[in-house]
């Protein structure tokens, strides 16, 4: 039997790989108040539905986002730059994680290769990490900075370079994440998905395996506890 036929909660993966933003770390609110404090800079006003638009894009898309959604598209590099210095300053005040996100990295460490596949620049991921008390529970960070042929989430190069640093194939690792753009990029990559948050709507939610609320949910935390095992399984 493949993987990809076993519901995902009765499989082992042989890597994990964690999404940051949203997922480990409650900082999708930063970015959301980021992006207000950056509008406001320039005098501008988010669009309405702004914010489930922009949810999981890496910051200078974002930027370009913001300039184009007020038809304005030549302030995209001051909007870019007043959005990613507003977020750090937030972020760095009040680093907190999801909720199951600690309980649940440290009943993976240790079992198998964990890592994290991020939009955010590497500074504030292994930042958010550190403070968190997580840090040393990941073997890798791959961010779109990591190489020049990185590309960022919906794109599948961070997951394709987080499951081969990990040392497994694509369809052996389970991707964690709490957005569409990075579902789309773990599916693209050939990675299970486990949806995380509240569930989007339309069509985009199916590409991941499973859906579930949090990471504190108990049918996540005993599979966690007795099926990840950290070796291969028969086929």
């Amino acid at each position: 039997m493949t993987p990809h036929a076993r519901p995902l909660l009765d499989w082992s993966p042989e890597a994990v790989v964690f999404d940051c933003d949203g997922t480990l770390m409650d900082s999708e609110r930063h970015w959301v108040e980021a992006r207000t404090l950056a509008f406001r800079e320039f005098g501008l006003q988010a669009p309405p539905g702004f914010a489930e638009q922009a949810k999981g894009m890496h910051y200078e898309e974002c930027g370009r986002l913001m300039a184009d959604s007020v038809h304005k598209p030549e302030l995209a590099a001051g909007l870019t730059g007043a959005l990613l210095d507003h977020f750090l300053e937030l972020v760095t005040d009040d680093p907190v994680t999801m909720p199951g996100a600690v309980q649940l990295v440290r009943t993976l460490s240790g079992r198998l290769p964990l890592a994290v596949a991020s939009n955010c620049p590497m500074v504030v991921v292994e930042g958010s990490l550190e403070r968190a008390g997580l840090r040393t529970h990941f073997q890798h960070i791959v961010v779109p900075e990591t190489g020049d042929s990185v590309r960022p989430k919906p794109w599948p190069d961070v997951y394709l370079l987080a499951a081969r640093l990990c040392g497994v194939p694509p369809l052996k690792a389970l991707a964690v994440e709490d957005s569409l753009t990075g579902v789309e990029s773990a599916h693209r990559a050939g990675l299970r998905v486990l949806g995380v948050g509240p569930r989007p709507a339309g069509d985009g939610a199916k590409r991941a395996d499973l859906w579930l609320p949090t990471l504190h949910e108990p049918e996540l935390l005993s599979w966690a506890e007795t099926r990840v095992t950290g070796g291969p399984e028969p086929d």
